[in-house]
């Protein structure tokens, strides 16, 4: 199962960031994670939102520049190691972790990440096979 990301280009200057959390809060949309990365010139903003659809809308009509991708949601425990333990599941598979961030609510007492993968069937058929929980679109959103 994967999970529809949407990330947003920003020019590195004050105030963008600001500008799309309004647009979003305006139009009822909200932020369920998020992962802000910058350079000199330009930020990526990856968001986990109640309504892909919408948010591509209503940002692309207010002239900003958005993609959409697919992203895998995995539970693990909360505590010392639960991270490792993943990880180590894919150790050895060729598959590259590109950027992963935490998701903002726990699911059963367990941890939620964020997980870019460069080979995403892989990933998600190795860590299934290692007893992960791959959480789809309709769990997080409900989170």
């Amino acid at each position: 199962m994967k999970v529809e990301q949407i990330s947003i280009f920003l020019e590195n200057k004050s105030g963008r960031l600001a500008e799309v959390t309004d647009i979003l809060a305006k139009n009822g949309i909200n932020i369920r994670a998020l992962s802000l990365a910058d350079t000199a010139d330009f930020g990526i903003l990856r968001l986990i939102v109640n309504n892909p659809e919408k948010t591509i809308e209503v940002l692309k009509k207010n002239g900003f520049t958005v993609g959409k991708n697919e992203v895998v949601a995995v539970e693990l425990p909360d505590r010392p190691g639960g991270l490792a333990g993943i990880l180590s599941a894919l150790k050895g598979k060729d598959i590259n972790v590109e950027y992963m961030y935490a998701f903002v609510q726990k699911s059963e007492g367990n941890a939620v990440l964020i997980f870019r993968f460069d080979d995403i069937e892989n990933a998600m058929e190795t860590l299934r096979k290692a007893g992960v929980r791959i959480l789809g679109d309709e769990e997080i959103r409900r989170l």
